[in-house]
């Protein structure tokens, strides 16, 4: 039996190889181990069809400052305003409504208060100015009224687009709901009479087949239905026939170059120069506008672009 017993020399040998063997086989489960992370996180960082990437690519184009600053977002909130102001007063909901297509309202220092990832929401606030439209003023007679507001926006559960919510709005719901017609007896409808009507000038197909200075000579000939700041005897450009042709219009231009008027008047020599040579501009688009739509929007973007000119967020 003592024959059979390893040999001191034997024994160490085989430990040695059982070591190594032991060494070799948790190296290569470490180096499967960080393969294997490293593929897991390739997938989760890089994968365009993983969650986690695909919230970090829409994050890119979520811009919480432009929903506060939209065009969109302030018209929902113009709307808003009026619809609020008519409960308050308890009835013209219809005129209200016709009013706020003509009234304009612009945002100092709109900021991001908050936003919500998960609800892709944002929480909004500034000063709202609203100006209302010729011929209506609230008690007291002014014709424009300020008030810091709060607003959230949020896409819509249908995906039609974004829903406003706006609160902290009371300093111009409230004064907004005694509007009043100027300079007309109580009974009168609170409408004023030119902006009850706004229906759009559609040429005829043989009018729209006329070219050069034939088109223009036939639209000088049109009979002026409108009453705007300029003269409607000499005009030639379908802009401007369209503007005399539409009371509605006519009510815009008239808010604009009183708008124009006043920022000449109060502004210092740089914003009267800015106000000059935008103008012109201005006028050009107006006057290359094909459809009434065209000439509203050109007029609504001018009265904004007046207002920033004057508050200095004008950026060109």
């Amino acid at each position: 039996m003592d024959d059979d017993r390893p040999l001191p020399e034997e024994t160490a040998a085989e430990r040695k190889r059982t070591i190594r063997w032991l060494i070799a086989a948790l190296v290569a489960a470490i180096a499967a181990g960080v393969l294997l992370a490293s593929s897991v996180w390739d997938n989760k960082w890089k994968t365009d069809g993983n969650v986690v990437g695909n919230e970090l690519v829409q994050n890119k184009t979520f811009d919480p400052q432009s929903w506060c600053a939209a065009q969109a977002t302030y018209d929902a909130i113009r709307r808003e305003l009026f619809r609020r102001a008519a409960q308050v007063r308890g009835g013209d909901d219809q005129a209200y409504t016709r009013l706020s297509d003509f009234a304009l309202l612009r945002m100092n220092g709109p900021v991001v208060r908050g936003t919500d990832d998960q609800l892709r929401s944002v929480t909004c606030s500034g000063t709202a100015v609203l100006d209302l439209p010729p011929g209506v003023a609230v008690a007291g007679g002014r014709s424009s009224l300020s008030g810091d507001v709060d607003y959230m926006i949020q896409p819509a559960a249908d995906g039609s687009g974004n829903v406003v919510r706006v609160g902290n709005a009371d300093s111009i719901v409230i004064p907004l709901a005694t509007l009043t017609r100027t300079g007309a007896p109580e009974s009168a409808p609170l409408v004023p009479p030119d902006l009850q009507n706004n229906q759009a000038v559609e040429q005829q197909p043989e009018q729209q087949q006329q070219t050069g200075s034939q088109q223009q000579g036939n639209q000088a000939q049109q009979p002026a239905t409108a009453s705007p700041s300029f003269d409607c005897d000499n005009v030639s450009s379908q802009g401007e026939v369209a503007v005399c042709s539409d009371p509605g219009l006519a009510a815009l231009d008239r808010q604009m170059a009183a708008s124009f008027n006043r920022a000449m008047a109060e502004g210092d020599a740089k914003q009267q120069r800015l106000l000059e040579r935008t103008r012109n501009r201005f006028i050009s688009y107006r006057n290359r506008c094909a459809t009434n739509q065209c000439v509203e929007e050109t007029y609504r973007s001018r009265i904004r672009e007046i207002g920033d000119i004057m508050t200095g967020s004008w950026r060109g």
